[in-house]
């Protein structure tokens, strides 16, 4: 009877210690809900669990009463990032022109100076207020690529193609990526996170008309929210529009407005006349459609050169070893010029003024910089239907 006493009161002093213990555990998490610092799961910072596009906010958010700080981007070898003072960005008449400037051998001219420069308003002398070399400066990249039915044997190389003009750009450029036929599609919106914007070409098939102005108009309404001031588009074709609400004319006064670069990759004959004719024969008469082939390379010339840009023209895709090499030039071309920002003379005036800019010391040097700018007016266009959406 005794030794049944003995363990009835060591049982009872062995529960008595885990219920303690059990409270003790309980006391703890009780804490941790009504305030103590619990250590979340390692997420990186902006980027949703699941596979989501990386996000990065425009402008710190606010959480339990402390600033939410933008994630560093990894420091890059070279110049460190040189923007002109808010002061000088607000001066009415205000704007900066990419200037490209190349040798007779087709080389990159660098290292030049401010003093080399000269630049002239309707032919008058400004001084330049802002200058930079362009040598690591980041850039706000669309991509537009054309996915008519056209371009169906093409892609392969399209994607490819593109994969590489990405994996080649600086780790700090944002990109956007646009699919069009008949309409443009928005597959992936602005983002750091390069791989995600090569994860989504493979979501790029081909079916559908082309329509190029109504995808460039999209694409410059989007680039306009990039991060960065220095700005450019690529779009890769193999045809001629067929299919947009807007033309060219609307087109090239926006482009005029928002001083983005618009480079661009015509595959096909470059003949832009592809018009169904009439043909006459025995058996009487018949419509010959035009050439499916063609792409409108007149279009992307006085696109790129009203920009200050480039077009790349390729009778035929191959195997495609052409279109990357003309991708890796543009890529590296926007890291080979230089910025210049002036003040225009009586901008209340407003309205489009032609520029020039010369380099006195280098006669033989091929300088390329957009034709003109527009002065006033703000970022909209009267010509283009601010209610228009992005698709």
């Amino acid at each position: 009877m005794t030794s049944k006493k003995n363990y009835r009161a060591v049982s009872i002093i062995v529960v008595a210690l885990l219920c303690a213990c059990a409270i003790l555990d309980s006391d703890k998490s009780g804490f941790a809900q009504q305030g103590e610092f619990v250590p979340p799961p390692s997420v990186p910072r902006n980027q949703k669990q699941g596979g989501s596009v990386l996000e990065l906010p425009t402008s710190p958010g606010r959480q339990s009463g402390e600033t939410q700080q933008l994630p560093q981007l990894a420091p890059q070898r070279g110049q460190e990032l040189t923007l002109p003072s808010r002061q000088l960005t607000r001066q009415p008449g205000y704007e900066q022109v990419t200037v490209t400037i190349t040798d007779q051998q087709g080389r990159y001219v660098t290292g030049l100076q401010k003093s080399d420069f000269r630049l002239y308003i309707e032919g008058q002398e400004r001084p330049i207020e802002f200058f930079r070399q362009d040598l690591n400066t980041p850039v706000s990249v669309g991509i537009l690529v054309d996915t008519s039915g056209s371009m169906d044997p093409k892609l392969p190389q399209a994607k490819a193609a593109i994969a590489e003009f990405v994996n080649d750009l600086n780790s700090r450029d944002d990109v956007f990526l646009f699919a069009f036929s008949s309409s443009p599609f928005l597959l992936q919106p602005f983002t750091v996170n390069h791989a995600a914007v090569i994860e989504r070409l493979n979501l790029l098939y081909a079916q559908g008309e082309t329509a190029i102005f109504d995808t460039l108009i999209d694409g410059l309404l989007m680039v306009r929210r990039g991060r960065w001031d220095k700005k450019a588009l690529l779009i890769v074709t193999d045809g001629q529009d067929n299919a947009s609400a807007w033309g060219l004319a609307e087109v090239v006064a926006r482009a005029r407005q928002m001083g983005v670069l618009i480079y661009s990759i015509g595959i096909g004959n470059p003949n832009n006349i592809a018009r169904p004719s009439i043909a006459f024969g025995f058996g009487g008469f018949g419509i010959i459609p035009g050439d499916n082939d063609a792409v409108d390379a007149r279009t992307l010339e006085t696109l790129s050169s009203e920009t200050g840009a480039r077009t790349f023209l390729l009778r035929s895709i191959g195997d495609g070893t052409n279109l990357r090499e003309d991708c890796a030039a543009i890529s590296r071309e926007l890291r080979e010029q230089y910025t210049v920002g002036f003040v225009a003379p009586d901008p209340g005036r407003g309205g489009y003024r032609n520029l020039r800019v010369d380099v006195p010391a280098r006669p033989s040097d091929r300088i390329r910089v957009r034709k003109g700018v527009e002065v006033g007016g703000g970022t909209e266009s009267a010509s283009v239907d601010p209610g228009r959406g992005l698709h």
